[in-house]
């Protein structure tokens, strides 16, 4: 089947991108160096493309509520312009996917508004799902990506560059706030209308933005011509590598629950709410889980990658999911499941890489945290 393409496809092979397949999707995977992009967004700015990412909205009476019933974080928590991140879960408790939720509040007939963001890989998935689950007759599912552009920009410097696109402040919109503002310093003949919001994957301050394509082509090449660095996927996996930042299909799963993934925080049993998969949440939280996520850090340069045995003393403890070169940090990292009795940050652990074990320790995540 033939990859698709976003609104920016042209604008990243004009940047000189690299692209592969990702998800379906004909994706950046680097435009100079992983290296040099890594290090744009951790010490300046830089700009990704991530238009394959889904994003639907709900809309209709109790919207909250009957969204409430498939994730396990209390919705009611967030109101209008805040947003959180949650797992959406099956009858066992297993993540189907992870996403942002974001409350857009009530409109004038009273009904309910939320935007979602999901994954490229997982979009179809999860719009049948949430078809199968939700009142039909109570809630609108709307395609809000249609042909728009989703662009995240990321670093200390992302608020900055932005600003100067907009007569509206920036300054009081805080992290998972989200607004829509006028970028009307584009200059361009469209609306240029977009919905922004402080989040991102990638440990670092920064905006994802959604406009329409032409806006948002428009607004790629100025950030370019900016000086903003083009990222591509590389980058994004190692910064979110170091943050401690969960990749679905790798460090999650539908084998997986939320409380084995180290996103406990996630699960809210406090909460009054019926929700898909609580039940098995509550027997896990009553009889202990078998297996946990760690973050891990191996000794010299070796680089664990996904599916590598986690062992010590001879004896099989676990997988690697996701492991990396981390530049920020000049080390080696990776996060793995293991037998919840090693578990334990400071324990000592082998990493078998080729037929040579190479030493490792258990660290706590993140392994970068912004200043």
């Amino acid at each position: 089947m033939k990859s698709q393409q976003t609104p920016l496809y042209r604008e990243c092979l004009n940047s000189n991108a690299r692209m592969v397949n990702f998800a379906g999707w004909d994706m950046p995977i680097q435009f100079s160096s992983v290296l040099k992009e890594h290090h744009a967004v951790r010490e300046s700015v830089g700009v990704f493309d991530i238009s394959h990412m889904g994003v639907v909205e709900l809309k209709g009476i109790n919207a909250k509520d009957n969204l409430q019933r498939l994730v396990p974080t209390d919705l009611h928590r967030i109101g209008k312009g805040e947003a959180c991140y949650t797992v959406l879960l099956n009858n066992s408790g297993k993540i189907l996917d992870d996403l942002i939720i974001y409350d857009l509040g009530q409109n004038n007939d009273s009904t309910e508004s939320l935007l979602l963001v999901i994954n490229a890989g997982c979009s179809s998935k999860d719009i049948n799902w949430l078809r199968q689950n939700l009142q039909k007759e109570q809630i609108s599912i709307t395609d809000e990506k249609q042909n728009n552009v989703l662009i995240a920009l990321q670093g200390p410097l992302a608020e900055n560059h932005l600003q100067r696109l907009t007569n509206e402040s920036l300054k009081g919109l805080p992290k998972f706030g989200h607004r829509y503002i006028d970028l009307n310093e584009l200059k361009v003949e469209s609306s240029t209308k977009a919905f922004i919001s402080r989040t991102g994957y990638t440990g670092e301050d920064g905006f994802e933005i959604l406009i329409n394509s032409k806006a948002g082509q428009h607004l790629w090449k100025h950030l370019i011509n900016e000086g903003v660095t083009p990222c591509g996927l590389g980058a994004r996996d190692t910064l979110r590598l170091e943050a401690g930042m969960h990749l679905y299909g790798k460090d999650i799963t539908l084998e997986n629950t939320p409380l084995e993934a180290g996103l406990g925080w996630l699960v809210h049993l406090e909460m009054p709410y019926k929700f898909l998969g609580r039940s098995a949440l509550e027997e896990q939280t009553e009889k202990g889980i078998k297996n946990r996520l760690v973050g891990i850090e191996l000794e010299g340069r070796a680089i664990a990658r996904s599916g590598y045995p986690i062992t010590f003393n001879g004896e099989h403890l676990g997988v690697i999911t996701s492991g990396s070169w981390a530049p920020t940090l000049n080390k080696a990292i990776a996060m793995g499941y293991i037998s919840t009795k090693f578990a334990k940050i400071g324990n000592a652990i082998e990493i078998e890489i080729r037929g040579e074990k190479y030493p490792a320790t258990i660290v706590k995540l993140p392994f970068y945290r912004r200043k």
